[in-house]
């Protein structure tokens, strides 16, 4: 593969409403996000939703935007996606998937 020089990635923000917490919703998408090679983080609102941020290449920020809002955790019920401060990066920011507390 080659460097970063001259690569476009994408940083999108997240928040997942629904029955999101206690259905190891953070798990899966740390999972999710390491299998598709993507950065970002994810972490529990104490409102009941998840929060966390993705970046990468566009077209796998795109596949990870679908399983946040369409996927899920074999237990969750998600009613709402939201994405925001969708925007392009030269370089990413994040480095691995993880989840805050």
């Amino acid at each position: 593969m080659s460097s970063d020089v001259g690569e476009k990635y994408v940083s999108v923000d997240f928040e997942i409403f629904g029955n999101v917490q206690g259905v190891c919703f953070r798990m899966y998408t740390e999972a999710e996000g390491k299998m598709l090679g993507v950065n970002g983080w994810v972490k529990n609102t104490r409102e009941g939703t998840v929060v966390g941020q993705v970046q990468g290449p566009p077209e796998k920020v795109k596949e990870m935007k679908y399983w946040l809002s369409k996927v899920g955790s074999p237990s969750s019920r998600i009613h709402r996606a939201q994405f925001s401060n969708e925007r392009d990066i030269s370089k990413l920011e994040i480095h691995g998937f993880g989840t805050r507390y």
